[in-house]
């Protein structure tokens, strides 16, 4: 039989093969893990669905597969067992796709069926409108064909325009770009590529949240959690969420919507050995800083050790990365696609504040805040930082989230 790669989950149409735990010629029995798959930053360990011997392995580690796509041909002693000619890898792009690159030399751009948005969108992804086959009526190419067609024309270009290395020189070292790292690579060059990103800074006072959590740390410590900084922010974020929903939102190009979202998952930016991923926490606006105190050190936990489920990754409204304990002044994060913003948190610092004409030393630190200018102006996101502050430096109002 052909052990095809099942659906993993929704969105999700391909997975980086880690690593192989049969060989060809191996008995294997059902339920036996066979193969490691990773997808959307977590890694999946896919059961053989029956006994029998490894006959042929499609795909190598390193490669990555489509879902429905064969990998493995497994010969359980059924009639019609798979011949030689299974044992052909398929090819990459699968038969059913809409959008083919054509062999042919190109035509010029003017000749080619196509809307005026089409080719601003084509232009925008970087995909030579030339070179695909449109699916619509008389072949007009259209949105949706420029979109399957963006991660096929992307690497031709690079191939063209940058060298190919293919051996180290006496002092280089060669680290192929797999697994996490590629997975980070594409998400970010996705997300550069298809948003108008625009980074906003500003100070924020934290003498008051400082001194909040001096307060609440042995409460924390009796329900056996270690409070950070973070579920304070997360608190306060909320009601700045809700007063300015375009920040909680995610924007549908092709179907022209954006989506507020009336619900509140906070992405949580771990830095981990394989590199960074974004566990979800759930529902924030329905927890304490406690309840987010433990659910933020069980994903940290999870994440460094390799056991974050696809649940723990998905899901995400707004990502919060927190680069404090690492130092810098402040940063531009990158937003996590598909959201319309992201919040940068930095070092907590003594500083010298001017207040009421006087200097004063104060803990203060910056938050950067990296939206997406198709869905908001810079004035919405400031003011919705304004009003993330606002909370913050008003421990009545920060009380009254916390608890």
């Amino acid at each position: 039989m052909d052990f095809k790669l099942p659906d993993l989950g929704e969105g999700i149409t391909e997975g980086e093969v880690l690593k192989w735990m049969v060989k060809e010629g191996d008995q294997i029995k059902e339920d036996q893990p066979i193969v490691e798959v990773m997808t959307d930053k977590v890694n999946v360990q896919i059961p053989s669905p029956r006994s029998g011997r490894v006959s042929k392995v499609l795909v190598k580690e390193g490669d990555v597969a489509k879902v429905g796509q064969t990998i493995l041909v497994i010969d359980d002693g059924a009639a019609g067992a798979p011949t030689a000619t299974m044992a052909t890898p398929p090819k990459q792009i699968p038969a059913q796709a809409a959008v083919q690159v054509q062999p042919a030399p190109p035509t010029a751009a003017q000749s080619v069926l196509a809307t005026p948005a089409t080719r601003k969108l084509a232009r925008e992804l970087g995909v030579d409108i030339t070179r695909v086959r449109g699916s619509g009526p008389q072949g007009r190419v259209t949105d949706d064909d420029i979109r399957k067609s963006d991660l096929k024309a992307a690497p031709q270009e690079a191939t063209v325009q940058e060298p190919h290395l293919t051996s180290g020189g006496p002092k280089e070292e060669l680290v192929p770009l797999r697994g996490l790292r590629r997975t980070i690579s594409d998400r970010m060059v996705k997300s550069l590529r298809t948003t108008a990103q625009v980074t906003h800074v500003d100070e924020a006072d934290m003498t008051e949240l400082v001194l909040l959590r001096e307060a609440f740390r042995g409460s924390a410590e009796k329900r056996g959690v270690r409070l950070t900084y973070l579920p304070f922010i997360i608190k306060a974020l909320v009601p700045a969420l809700k007063e300015f929903p375009y920040v909680n939102s995610s924007l549908d190009e092709h179907a022209g919507n954006i989506a507020l979202k009336k619900y509140y998952n906070i992405g949580i930016a771990t830095d981990t050995a394989q590199g960074l991923v974004v566990p979800v926490v759930k529902d924030v606006d329905r927890k304490d800083i406690f309840e987010l105190a433990g659910e933020i050190t069980n994903l940290s936990e999870k994440a460094r050790t390799g056991q974050l489920g696809l649940d723990d990754v998905r899901g995400s409204t707004f990502t919060i990365t927190n680069v404090g304990a690492i130092g810098g002044l402040f940063a531009t994060p990158i937003i996590n696609l598909p959201e319309a913003a992201i919040l940068g948190l930095h070092k907590i610092a003594k500083r010298p504040v001017v207040r009421d004409g006087k200097i004063e030393v104060r803990d203060t630190t910056y938050l950067s805040l990296s939206f997406d200018h198709r869905v908001m102006d810079g004035a919405y996101a400031a003011r919705f930082t304004s009003r993330l502050i606002e909370t913050i430096q008003d421990t009545k109002k920060l009380l009254a989230e916390v608890l």
